[in-house]
C-alpha cells in the first residue's frame, strides 16, 4: 500500500500524526537561501512586531522547534510549516535552519499548511475561509469530505465559507479585527451590498455590539418582506385587473378601463367613439 496515498484519506487526526512523527527524525541543518515558501500557506499576513519577539527570542535560545520543508531539487527546498520562524530568522540574517525533511505531493502540502494552521488563534476567519475553499477548489472535496479532512462540523466551514460573499472591505474589516465574525455573520443576512456596506460603515463609527446588528438586520429583513409581500399583492392585483378588462372589453366590443383602490372603491370606464357604438353599448347594459 502506498502510504502517502493512504495517508490522504485518513483526516485531520493522521495528518496531525504524520507531522508528530517527524519529530523523531534526523534534524538536517540546511541554507535559508535554498528554501523557498509555501505557495499553499493559508496565512497570508503576519505581524511585524510579533516576528520581531520572535526573532530577539531566537537570538537568545535559538529554533526550539526546527520547521519542515520538502525537497523539491538537488539543494532546493519547499516549506512545509514554520514560516513565522523562517522570517524571523531571516531578520536575523541567519545562514541556516534547521530542518526536518518530509516527502510531500502538492495536496498534501495545502492539507498540512491548513493543518499547522487552522489552529492558530491568530489566524484569521477569512485566512482560514480561504483554506477551506482551496481545499474544495484544489483538491476536489465536497464540504463534507472537507468536514471529515479537518474534524469540523460541515455546518462550520459553511459558515465560514459564507464570509467570502462579503464585499471586499468588510473581509478586510474582519481581518484587521475592526469587526468580529458575529457582525460578519449577521452583515451575510443582508442581500444587498451598499446596506452592508452602510452597516459595516455604522458598527467601526458607533461601535455597535453584535446583538444590535443583529436587531438591525433583523428589521431590514422584516421591512423587505413587508415590501416584498406588498409587491406581491399589487402584481396579483393589478393581473387580476388586466384579465377582468380584457374580458369586460370582449364581451361589450369597446375599451374598458377600471380603477380600484385596496380597499375596494373604483371606477369602470367604457370608452366609445361614435353613436353606434354608445347605442350598443347602452342596449348591451340594458339587456
Amino acid at each position: 500500500m502506498n502510504p502517502k496515498k493512504n495517508a490522504l484519506g485518513r483526516g485531520l487526526g493522521a495528518l496531525i500524526s504524520d507531522a508528530e512523527t517527524i519529530k523523531s527524525a534526523l534534524v538536517n541543518e540546511i541554507p535559508i537561501a535554498q528554501i523557498e515558501v509555501n505557495p499553499y500557506q493559508p496565512r497570508t499576513e503576519f505581524d511585524e512586531e510579533s516576528l520581531k519577539e520572535l526573532s530577539e527570542s531566537i537570538r537568545q535560545y535559538g529554533i526550539i522547534q526546527p520547521i519542515t520543508v520538502r525537497k523539491i531539487d538537488e539543494d532546493r527546498y519547499q516549506l512545509i510549516s514554520g514560516e513565522r520562524r523562517l522570517r524571523a530568522s531571516i531578520l536575523l540574517n541567519l545562514e541556516t535552519i534547521p530542518a526536518y525533511i518530509r516527502q510531500a505531493n502538492d495536496q498534501e502540502m495545502l492539507e498540512m499548511a491548513l493543518v499547522e494552521n487552522i489552529h492558530r488563534k491568530d489566524l484569521d476567519p477569512i485566512e482560514i475561509a480561504l483554506s477551506y475553499q482551496r481545499l474544495i477548489e484544489e483538491c476536489n472535496l465536497t464540504q463534507e469530505q472537507l468536514s471529515e479532512r479537518v474534524g469540523k462540523n460541515r455546518s462550520t466551514i459553511a459558515n465560514f465559507l459564507r464570509l467570502l460573499k462579503l464585499p471586499d472591505e468588510i473581509q478586510l474589516g474582519l481581518r484587521q479585527n475592526k469587526i468580529s465574525v458575529g457582525h460578519a455573520r449577521a452583515l451575510i443576512n443582508i442581500e444587498d451590498t451598499d446596506t452592508q456596506r452602510m452597516i459595516y460603515q455604522q458598527i467601526i463609527r458607533y461601535d455597535f455590539s453584535v446583538r444590535k446588528v443583529e436587531d438591525i438586520v433583523r428589521e431590514l429583513n422584516t421591512e423587505t418582506e413587508k415590501k416584498s409581500s406588498a409587491a406581491i399583492r399589487h402584481y396579483q392585483r393589478t393581473k387580476e385587473l388586466k384579465s377582468l378588462k380584457e374580458q369586460l372589453s370582449k364581451k361589450l366590443s369597446c375599451r374598458v378601463d377600471i380603477k380600484k383602490t385596496q380597499v375596494g372603491t373604483g371606477k369602470i370606464v367604457l370608452f366609445f367613439e361614435n353613436e353606434v357604438e354608445f347605442n350598443n353599448l347602452l342596449k348591451l347594459l340594458s339587456e
